[in-house]
């Protein structure tokens, strides 16, 4: 690990004016992820800047059911928030599903959704990463890829975003508020994540000096027809290969709103509301399911090691689908698909 000076912020002011006096500081909240990229001395920040002092731990009721959630709150405060498992069960459920209790009680919802990738190759130094060393290469490309996107690829970088909370934040239409040098702004969640293109190193869309501050939730009619489906290698701790979250509105039993959102299969969170829109109005049934799952997986394409990916999204949309018209959501301690 390479020496750094370290500052603990009072104000949001006070860590964005330090963020801008040095391009290579780095905001230090649960440091679950940071801390690791630290030790493998992938990320080298010269000054550390601690905001764990910053007025960004609670979470506010809105008019009309919505929430308001700090981004220092813990990812298990708000998972066991009595707001959130009765208006938000979908993040519950996917917050659960994700880490471990431990990385849960020190992680916060803004760098949950801030984390890097868990690509081998970025966190190996001797090996070639566009993400992490632009214009050296993507080793995953060609290599041990089983873990890797099959949507939203490029030329540069093959890579997942590993975020489960991500996932049901997509499907949920959140929106994160920053704050920075210019002043506040708002970015619809789905708009956060980057896709790689030719700047893989670039994640999301946050501006120089800027942080996040809270993650905005608007009322939803998804609190009873929802599930959250992670399949991985192990019931515990473990990374998805492919995550599904859905949510569903039906009346009279056609399709009046559909959200399914994807994890372990792209640079960011998955959602296309062209295919959503679609199937609006479509009667609620397997057979409107697979052709769901079908027409979000058109452009999917394997690396050779994750070409499984593909059948295991397509029958995992399914199952999500079926589960959340059902009103039995996936149990986040059960592995198998019920």
């Amino acid at each position: 690990m390479k020496p750094f000076s370290y500052l603990r912020a009072e104000t949001v002011d006070d860590a964005i004016r330090a963020l801008v006096s040095n391009p290579l500081a780095k905001l230090l909240a649960g440091g679950t992820n940071l801390i690791d990229l630290m030790k493998y001395e992938i990320a080298q920040p010269a000054v550390l800047i601690d905001i764990n002092r910053l007025p960004l731990k609670t979470v506010e009721e809105l008019p009309g059911g919505g929430l308001r959630i700090g981004a220092l709150v813990s990812n298990s405060a708000v998972a066991y928030d009595e707001r959130v498992t009765t208006n938000f069960p979908l993040l519950s459920s996917a917050i659960l599903s994700g880490a471990s209790p431990q990385l849960r009680n020190a992680a916060t919802m803004g760098g949950n959704i801030l984390q890097r990738t868990r690509c081998y190759y970025f966190y190996d130094p001797a090996t070639p990463c566009n993400k992490r060393q632009p214009g050296s290469g993507c080793a995953a490309i060609g290599g041990v890829n089983r873990m890797h996107a099959i949507l939203g690829t490029s030329e540069h970088c093959i890579a997942v975003h590993p975020s489960d909370m991500g996932v049901a934040l997509a499907a949920l239409d959140a929106t994160v508020e920053v704050e920075g040098p210019d002043g506040r702004r708002d970015i619809p969640f789905t708009d956060f994540h980057r896709l790689p293109e030719d700047h893989p190193e670039q994640d999301n869309t946050l501006g120089y000096g800027e942080l996040i501050t809270a993650i905005r939730l608007e009322p939803n009619r998804f609190a009873n027809h929802h599930t959250y489906i992670k399949l991985r290698d192990r019931l515990s701790y473990a990374f998805a290969l492919v995550s599904v979250a859905a949510a569903l509105e039906v009346v009279e039993g056609r399709i009046l709103d559909l959200r399914v959102a994807l994890g372990g299969v792209a640079h960011r969170p998955w959602r296309d509301r062209l295919v959503e829109a679609e199937f609006s109005g479509e009667i609620a049934n397997e057979t409107t399911f697979r052709g769901i799952a079908k027409r979000l997986l058109t452009c999917a394409k394997g690396q050779g090691d994750n070409d499984f990916k593909i059948p295991l999204a397509n029958e995992a949309i399914v199952r999500a689908l079926g589960q959340a018209l059902s009103g039995r959501p996936q149990v986040p301690s059960c592995k198998s698909m019920q």
